[in-house]
């Protein structure tokens, strides 16, 4: 059996000019990645809109979260989740600036 150790909170750059997106495990029809935003949103105009169920626990920082459908804002605080369906159209609206928010995104 392969096993391999690693921490979420390691190898985040000083400077973050793009959010960061690691896949740190995957098989067909699911992926796992780890995302580092550093007062990244999404761009004007720009929404989400994927073919997959996406479940996202937020563990570090704060985020706001803007849902098309209905105009809703969720705000993520350390260990809230929301899965995220299929097609549901969203985008980051905000996220903490002064420190890293880091996500474990589950997509299947």
């Amino acid at each position: 059996m392969v096993r391999h150790k690693s921490n979420l909170f390691d190898d985040i750059p000083p400077e973050l000019t793009a959010e960061l997106s690691n896949r740190l495990a995957f098989r067909k029809g699911m992926r796992i990645e780890r995302i580092v935003s550093r007062g990244h949103c999404s761009p004007k105009g720009f929404w989400y809109d994927q073919g997959e169920t996406e479940w996202v626990l937020l563990l570090r920082g704060a985020a706001m979260l803007r849902f098309e459908k209905d105009d809703e804002i969720v705000e993520m605080k350390p260990g809230d989740h929301i899965t995220i369906s299929p097609r549901s159209r969203h985008r980051i609206e905000w996220t903490t600036p002064d420190e890293d928010t880091v996500w474990l995104a589950v997509f299947y």
